[in-house]
């Protein structure tokens, strides 16, 4: 069956009316909400109201009008696509130095076409600068008449250590001043005075979770409740250890099926229990799988009734800590990452921010999970370190000054330049043209299966840049997340899969439930007799430099479900290349 056209190249009217609307008005930070104005017929308000209605009404109205798209061979052009994608949202144009930074700084993404929507965090260095260091160190070992290459040059190395979390918070140690200097950058980069708050270095955003529960006094505030949409690790490692220590863990619930939080139950949860010591109320702002944001609003309420609030900050954009009313919440405990180059290595270290004030209630037993920054280790070939002169001018080297305290991590100064304002624009406009772009395409059947399914918000002003959903085939039959994953990487696209949970249907949707849910639940891995019911799906995230071209290649992919036989195919054709074969 062909396409259903209805696709026609976007006309004046359309433009006219997303011009008569001021970008700038647009823009106010989807993460803070002002406080309600004192008169109700406050005008800003209104504006406000008025530009996300606005927002929605032309991503519907703009992109794609009345089309569905039944044959992947009769999506348009990238070209077309990305034109009407800019009549469609003119602010996006404004954008462009992100577009400049991406060619400069990270170039390798163009030479591989590599498109990475698997992880989401905020880099510390670009690629630029990892070249940049490896030419200095080539130029420093070949100046000594050796014919020396460097192996590898990472940014720093990290070390393990012991000890207590409280005493290390409290005293500190023995820091390198790299270590030293990048504590200054980060706390600068998220809005944190040193006057207030101390910061420890952690392996990884699982290791922060669980040094805080291994620190916490659960013995005295016994409660842990989670606001979490999906699995983690980290929140896991974190309740496994309050539960050793004697903990009741209680979690949020999400309604089915834009999985918004069920506030009545939570607001139950955080308020009823007449203890003043509550226990830890761990937040995220908003789901790092589908997008979803929650108001701020809890964390006032858990405030005010008695909970320590840690706020989970690692699925957060890179300026979003911006928007962070310090002056009104100021979390007990905040974890965030950090992934060294964009594109080319996702690993880094965890950072877990705790209020001094706080500090008293930590406990003092020795920890795991804590370590130190230091400067990088530079690996020569053998037969250079052979070579004494090698060896001298390299040391000669780090004795001048490189891995210079006056660190350059210019994938955070690059966020700096660019302000949140753009930055969040930018994301607004790729999420939601994909999620529409996505909900356009549709099995040419007469039943009119869609191909893909959304979980969490869809066209929304104030979505976070994450998106979860499952690709079903004509039959209705959902393809597995991770034979969607492993086909798309055989396309150079770099997803990632999780899976949804604490998921509550109302009498409404309870013939949904039995099919909605994995026929398969999750063992825990404490209580090998529980199954605890989900939905695995497909997750992306839409990072910093993503640009149109990876939503409109992601959206190119899916669309090959559409034809019936393209799992076949890709098997088939996986398995001539000798290559391990896709299991479905």
């Amino acid at each position: 069956m062909a396409e259903v056209q209805g696709t026609q190249k976007m006309q004046s009217p359309c433009l006219k009316e997303v011009t008569q609307v001021s970008p700038h008005r647009c823009c106010l930070s989807p993460l803070f909400n002002p406080p309600e104005p004192l008169h109700k017929a406050s005008k800003p308000r209104s504006s406000s109201a008025d530009c996300r209605r606005d927002f929605v009404a032309r991503t519907s109205s703009c992109i794609f009008p009345n089309t569905q798209f039944t044959n992947h061979e009769s999506l348009p052009s990238l070209q077309k696509s990305f034109s009407e994608f800019l009549n469609a949202y003119p602010q996006y144009a404004e954008n462009f130095q992100i577009d400049q930074i991406r060619a400069k700084e990270y170039y390798h993404l163009s030479l591989s076409s590599h498109v990475c929507l698997d992880y989401i965090g905020i880099g510390l260095f670009s690629y630029s600068q990892l070249q940049n260091q490896e030419e200095s160190f080539n130029y420093e070992t070949a100046s000594s008449s050796s014919p020396s290459r460097i192996l590898d040059i990472p940014f720093f190395s990290v070390s393990y250590k012991m000890g207590s979390l409280k005493t290390q918070l409290l005293h500190g140690g023995a820091e390198s001043k790299l270590e030293s200097t990048m504590k200054k950058k980060i706390m600068n980069f998220l809005n944190f005075s040193e006057n207030d708050y101390s910061m420890v270095f952690t392996a990884n955003r699982t290791s922060a979770f669980k040094l805080l529960a291994e620190s916490y006094p659960f013995q005295s505030s016994q409660k842990l409740l989670t606001v979490y949409d999906c699995e983690s690790e980290a929140v896991e490692a974190m309740i496994n250890t309050s539960e050793k220590k004697g903990a009741r863990v209680m979690s949020a619930e999400f309604s089915w099926p834009r999985l918004r939080i069920q506030s009545a139950k939570l607001k139950k949860m955080v308020v009823s229990q007449k203890n003043k010591k509550k226990g830890l109320f761990v937040f995220p702002l908003h789901s790092r799988v589908t997008g979803a944001r929650y108001p701020y609003l809890w964390l006032r309420i858990a405030q005010e009734n008695g909970w320590h609030v840690l706020i989970d900050a690692c699925a957060l954009g890179p300026k979003d800590m911006d928007s962070f009313g310090f002056s009104l919440f100021r979390p007990d405990f905040l974890i965030c990452s950090f992934y060294k180059i964009f594109g080319e290595n996702p690993s880094g270290f965890g950072c877990l921010i705790v209020k001094k004030s706080t500090l008293p209630i930590l406990e003092g037993e020795p920890s795991s999970g804590m370590v130190s920054l230091l400067p990088a280790k530079i690996k020569l070939e053998p037969e250079i370190e052979a070579k004494p002169t090698a060896i001298e001018a390299f040391k000669a080297s780090e004795n001048r000054g490189v891995e210079n305290i006056e660190i350059e991590c210019r994938g955070l100064d690059q966020v700096d330049s660019m302000g949140l304002t753009r930055i969040s624009r930018r994301a607004r406009c790729l999420i939601n043209w994909l999620v529409n772009a996505l909900l356009k395409l549709q099995h040419p059947s007469t039943d009119g299966v869609a191909l893909v399914k959304i979980y969490g918000p869809k066209i929304k002003f104030d979505r976070g840049p994450a998106l979860a959903f499952n690709v079903f085939d004509w039959k209705g039959e959902k393809v597995e997340p991770v034979l969607v994953q492993k086909l798309a990487d055989r396309t150079n696209i770099s997803l990632s899969h999780g899976k949804l949970h604490n998921i509550w249907f109302s009498e409404k949707y309870q013939r949904e439930k039995d099919k909605a849910l994995d026929k398969t639940g999750i063992t825990e891995s404490k209580k090998k007799d529980k199954k605890v019911p989900g939905i695995s799906v497909v997750t992306t995230s839409l990072g910093f430099l993503a640009n149109f071209e990876d939503a409109y290649r992601l959206w190119a992919f899916v669309a090959q479900f559409l034809d019936a036989d393209f799992v076949e195919k890709a098997r088939w054709r996986y398995t001539a290349l000798n290559q391990k074969k896709v299991e479905v």
